[in-house]
């Protein structure tokens, strides 16, 4: 029988791992020649926390995800993924690493259809001779699969996604992220040219992949509804460095706004 110690060290041990960040970036530097893009930024990211990244144009963010998803190397600092030091120096790493990005552009060819588009680069092919032929209906169980899992499972398999909403093909692109079981999801302006319902849905879904234990991190612009009504923390950049770290429950978008510029909330309120 278990020792009233040990159990309580047991307890221990489990609210420190939560406390534990999935990812962390400590004092993170990087420059492009003159440019200083960043100037000592840090994040972290615990397993079901959706971490917003804001911040005016030049602040830094993009840069900074960039770091994280290994598209640029970092100059200095450090990057723990799961507690452990990491080595990630390309996109590749990250894959391999369980880190996904979702981009802005969304990265799809509008002349695929989505189960073409989910296994893009990654298709399944037949073994010996049949090398050259895809696996489409293994293809297509994986997909439904997944797509069902996010509560997609009516959206067409077979229908090209430039003929789709630009809310279904920003889903195809999240269904593409997580079909390969990631740990940490990068999402770049996740909402931007959506309309309110499309990107309503898509905060729903974002929220249920947080729910699954994902880290989810997020550059936002969209400051007012989806930074304040849909993540957990606000991390605030300017000039290459964070500037502030908010609870998103405990603040106003004209709050972060402020955070954002630096200048003072009653002027700024006034104006």
């Amino acid at each position: 029988m278990a020792t009233t110690e040990t159990v309580e060290t047991s307890r221990n041990k489990l609210a420190e791992a939560s406390d534990t960040p999935l990812l962390s970036m400590r004092n993170i530097h990087k420059s492009f020649g003159s440019l200083h893009a960043l100037r000592g930024a840090s994040i972290d990211v615990h397993a079901g926390e959706i971490v917003a990244l804001v911040g005016d144009n030049g602040a830094g963010k993009s840069t900074l995800v960039k770091v994280m998803a290994g598209v640029h190397r970092f100059d200095s600092g450090e990057y723990y993924f799961k507690n452990q030091p990491s080595n990630i120096s390309s996109p590749s790493d990250a894959t391999a690493s369980g880190i996904q990005t979702v981009y802005q552009d969304l990265a799809l060819c509008n002349n695929l259809d989505a189960v073409q588009n989910l296994f893009l680069g990654r298709e399944l092919i037949g073994p010996g001779i049949f090398a050259r032929r895809v696996r489409r209906a293994e293809c297509e169980v994986r997909a439904r699969e997944v797509l069902t899992r996010m509560r997609l499972g009516n959206l067409s398999l077979s229908r090209p996604v430039g003929a789709m909403s630009g809310g279904q093909r920003q889903n195809i692109a999240i269904a593409r992220s997580i079909l390969w079981k990631p740990e940490v999801v990068i999402f770049d302006e996740p909402t931007a040219a959506l309309s309110h319902s499309a990107a309503e849905q898509v905060a729903s879904l974002i929220r249920s992949l947080a729910d699954e234990g994902l880290g989810i991190v997020v550059v936002s612009h969209d400051i007012h509804h989806f930074v304040v009504n849909s993540t957990d923390r606000i991390e605030v950049m300017r000039l290459g460095m964070n500037v502030a770290s908010l609870k998103s429950a405990d603040v106003t978008g004209e709050q972060v706004v402020n955070a954002m510029v630096g200048g003072n909330e009653e002027v700024n309120l006034a104006g």
